[in-house]
């Protein structure tokens, strides 16, 4: 690698007619809209198109709606699509707004040109990835893949490409240049022989993609590897295999000219930070103002049925370890916030008369909503521990720190896959962490989005929250 680096960005080879088809589309629906509803487009109209092209634009390369969708779902693209375009609207509709214009348009033909253009970009990613998935499956728009390092990476890498066919890679084979018994044997990678003949195979055309696993300790092996194959037309991709790529969310960095990799990093950057905030205020206002009169009367209840306050705040960490006061309906008849703080246990005897419900039932934490607006927390994160508990397990649980590289939640992937409650157990914390390092790796508005739905139908009550 040279001194300013060559590391980029995936970048979709369908990407310039994605953006081709896509601005196509919103100029389209606008002329559709228009013919539908009898009028005549002049200049005005000419204008918001342009604009809600560039908006379009603008929102989907912030969303990275052109990167590499090979092993992506269509789940996903619709919904990062479908944000892409519910962006555009509500800058266009700013722009009406700012410009005193709204009044030159017809909202009937601005609703049927945001309608059909929300669901023709929808529709037209459904056929074209049918198509492409029906091609790859038929062995077009293929491409031929090269393993360079017969170890575990390797085989697990394979296992990962079979696993999604939809990627249209077919593995030719491994090559190594290791002694024979220090070759990983699987009947999912063929052994081809060693790097030489990998050189040989892609100058015959065997070979278009070349993935290298070989361990990070081989870093002048790979340093010769990569010399020589940037004098070939294979791309080439280097697989991290050191034990920390796969912690957190890494991502391609630079300090100057030099490019580094960043291992214990949060996904919360710049846009996405920006994204998860509106996400954050949008989903806690609505909430907020569903459950206000049940809030009434819990808060009622609470006072009513034992002594105490109302709303129990406790110290906890928040983003990047910075302690946060959590809030709570109290459920109990203490109120621990110090050095020691006792979880509860099944029967506890320090839950109030409807403390038990509370706390079954999750509605003892819907105050958090609050500090979701706030901006302590997320409505969507790791669980927040009691200070007390994070000074414990940090010292049993290994990496349990970095789940503080984001804020934290009111529900999490953890709690929707069954880690809610008591953890008794160092195991259970454990398992816990898993999820929430897993969460952080993957996160994006799509998983999020799961996480709610998922939360609504199975995350409220659970037989390990006492």
């Amino acid at each position: 690698m040279g001194k300013k680096g060559f590391v980029r960005n995936n970048v979709n080879q369908f990407a310039v007619l994605y953006r081709f088809f896509d601005l196509l589309i919103i100029q389209l629906c606008l002329l559709l809209a228009a013919k539908i509803y009898g009028i005549s487009l002049n200049q005005q109209y000419y204008l918001i198109s342009l604009v809600a092209s560039l908006a379009f634009l603008f929102s989907a390369e912030m969303l990275w709606l052109y990167r590499s969708w090979r092993a992506g779902s269509i789940k996903e693209i619709l919904f990062v699509a479908s944000i892409s375009h519910f962006l555009m609207i509500g800058i266009v509709i700013g722009w009406m707004f700012i410009s005193k214009s709204s009044e030159d348009y017809s909202r009937a033909v601005i609703a049927l040109w945001f309608t059909f253009s929300w669901l023709s970009s929808g529709l037209w990613r459904i056929g074209f990835r049918y198509v492409l998935y029906v091609l790859r499956r038929n062995g077009r728009n293929t491409r031929a893949v090269g393993i360079i390092g017969a170890n575990s990476t390797g085989v697990e890498l394979v296992n990962q490409i079979n696993g999604t066919p939809e990627t249209g890679y077919v593995v030719v084979g491994a090559y190594d240049d290791r002694d024979q018994e220090r070759i990983v044997k699987s009947e999912l990678l063929e052994f081809k022989g060693n790097v030489e003949q990998a050189y040989a195979d892609i100058e015959a055309g065997k070979i278009e993609t070349v993935f290298i696993t070989l361990p990070m300790t081989a870093n002048r092996r790979i340093e010769e590897i990569l010399r020589v194959l940037g004098d070939t037309k294979a791309q080439v991709h280097l697989v991290p295999n050191f034990f920390v790529y796969n912690l957190l969310h890494s991502r391609i960095c630079n300090v100057g000219e030099m490019q580094t990799v960043s291992v214990f990093d949060s996904p919360m950057k710049g846009a996405m930070n920006f994204l998860k905030r509106v996400e954050d205020i949008l989903l806690a206002s609505v909430i907020l103002t569903m459950i206000s009169i049940p809030m009434i009367v819990i808060a009622l209840a609470v006072k009513f049925t034992s002594r105490g306050p109302v709303i129990f705040k406790q110290s906890r960490y928040g983003m990047d370890g910075k302690k946060i006061k959590v809030w709570k309906f109290r459920s109990m008849t203490v109120t621990e916030d110090g050095d020691k703080v006792t979880q509860a246990t099944k029967n506890d005897s320090r839950l109030t008369p409807i403390g038990g419900f509370l706390r079954r039932t999750s509605l003892d934490e819907l105050p958090q909503f609050i500090n979701v607006l706030q901006g302590t927390m997320s409505v969507v994160g790791p669980r927040p521990h009691a200070v007390a508990h994070n000074e414990m397990y940090r010292k049993k649980v290994q990496y349990y720190m970095l789940r503080h590289r984001i804020k934290p939640g009111i529900t999490g992937w953890a709690q929707i896959n069954g880690w809610r409650g008591e953890t008794d157990t160092v195991e259970k914390m454990q398992k816990r962490i898993e999820y929430d390092l897993e969460y952080i790796k993957n996160w994006s508005l799509w998983l999020d989005f799961k996480i709610v739905l998922f939360t609504l139908f199975k995350g409220f009550i659970d037989k390990n929250a006492y």
